[in-house]
């Protein structure tokens, strides 16, 4: 693309460049000048930098005095990445603009992949996206711990959001800042990059991958990420995540559904999965069946849920079959989950149904009830999915018939 041509579309999307850094004296320069080459719309954010460098580099704040024609934030304290590029986020949108690029200031991004952002934009007919550079995590000189760390990541995105990323971690980004400003983020160091794609999902905000160059076989590069205490932070805030994920967003996302498209429609398209095949349904009825009658109590929606994602099935039958557990059935399934793991176990002993109640203790028996709880949630797993599937293929068959 012409360089020209390009400034004059960031001019047109109203996009600027923000740079994060601390410390990377050594490259720096490199990447400000690598993308000057492409747009003078840059905001560096000095994250608090104290390099006092003596082999020949500039310090960060004598390298950035070389470039009066870019936007600077100095901040007096290094408070983190996320933090740095909230500022530079707040400082980009007081001066009017609706997209920011991010790259990193370690060398590992190739400024040269600007122009692939910009083309992406233009070509998506919804503007309300985040693009995120993919890197090719398997090529030559990828650290196993980055490819590691990569894969975790995107699981557990797609966990909390259900949509499928190879790459979740990269720093190279198109963020629209008029769609993420009404978002709330309370991170400030390396986790908030994974708040704001999970928070920008949640949001109805697109959230794709493009794919870009990598570099990290650089003998200049510094990461400031600190294995342990940095994956730790992440850790805790996905734990936090798939916990709202699972009691707050998966529910309300139902209700928008069933709201918007009225209970005969949702329960075709959602609840019946109308596009879901008579084997894809069966399997998730199977599923609820299992998990509403295992020993699992306190935590059927949550674990069926997750497996129904993991898996690939439909979410609201499995959900739905999952609530054969409902308190007036407990009774009854405590009853002949004991009668059975008694008889499978040998154990002679007599209880009456009406001995089933709130107050009976269940520790005395809990051999035989975990024992007969699993034999029955696997049989009336298949039971009830073999039932299904005869259903769905003969309701199928009467649908094909009847639209000729």
């Amino acid at each position: 693309m012409d360089q020209k041509l390009l400034s004059e579309k960031f001019k047109t999307l109203k996009c600027c460049v923000i740079i994060p850094t601390y410390n990377n004296y050594k490259t720096l320069q490199q990447v400000i000048e690598g993308v000057l080459v492409y747009t003078e719309n840059v905001i560096v954010v000095n994250d608090g930098s104290t390099d006092l460098p003596a082999d020949g580099h500039g310090s960060t704040s004598e390298i950035l005095v070389q470039f009066p024609q870019i936007q600077q934030i100095h901040l007096s304290q290094n408070k983190g990445k996320g933090n740095a590029l909230r500022q530079g986020f707040k400082h980009a949108e007081s001066l009017g603009y609706r997209y920011a690029i991010t790259i990193d200031s370690d060398g590992q991004h190739f400024p040269e992949d600007i122009p692939t952002f910009i083309e992406a934009l233009e070509n998506e007919t919804n503007k309300e996206v985040l693009l995120i550079g993919s890197r090719n995590m398997t090529q030559h000189g990828v650290p196993k711990k980055s490819s590691f760390g990569n894969k975790f990541s995107n699981f557990w995105f797609w966990v909390e959001t259900g949509i499928r990323l190879q790459d979740t971690q990269s720093g190279f980004r198109l963020y629209p800042l008029f769609a993420m400003k009404k978002l709330k983020f309370y991170t400030q160091k390396f986790e908030f990059e994974i708040e704001a794609i999970v928070k920008a999902a949640w949001s109805g905000i697109e959230v794709k991958n493009i794919p870009i160059q990598i570099h990290y076989e650089l003998e200049n590069r510094v990461s400031h990420f600190r294995p342990f205490k940095d994956f730790m932070r992440i850790s805790i805030l996905n734990t936090w995540f798939v916990l709202v994920t699972f009691l707050y967003i998966k529910p309300r996302n139902i209700l928008r559904k069933l709201k918007k498209k009225g209970l005969k429609r949702f329960i075709m398209e959602d609840f019946l999965g109308s596009d879901d095949s008579a084997e894809k349904k069966a399997f998730s009825i199977a599923l609820g069946v299992f998990i509403g009658l295992s020993p699992l109590w306190g935590f059927h929606t949550i674990v069926v849920i997750f497996l129904a994602l993991l898996f690939n099935l439909n979410k609201v039958i499995a959900f739905a079959f999952s609530n054969v557990s409902l308190p007036p059935f407990i009774p009854l399934i405590l009853y002949f989950s004991l009668k059975l793991g008694s008889w499978l176990l040998g154990e002679n002993f007599v209880l009456s149904m009406s001995e089933i109640d709130p107050s009976l203790e269940l520790v005395k028996y809990l051999k035989s009830y975990i024992v007969g709880s699993f034999v029955l949630s696997v049989s009336a797993a298949l039971f009830c999915g073999l039932l299904g599937y005869l259903f769905l293929t003969l309701f199928e068959r009467k649908k094909i018939l009847d639209n000729g």
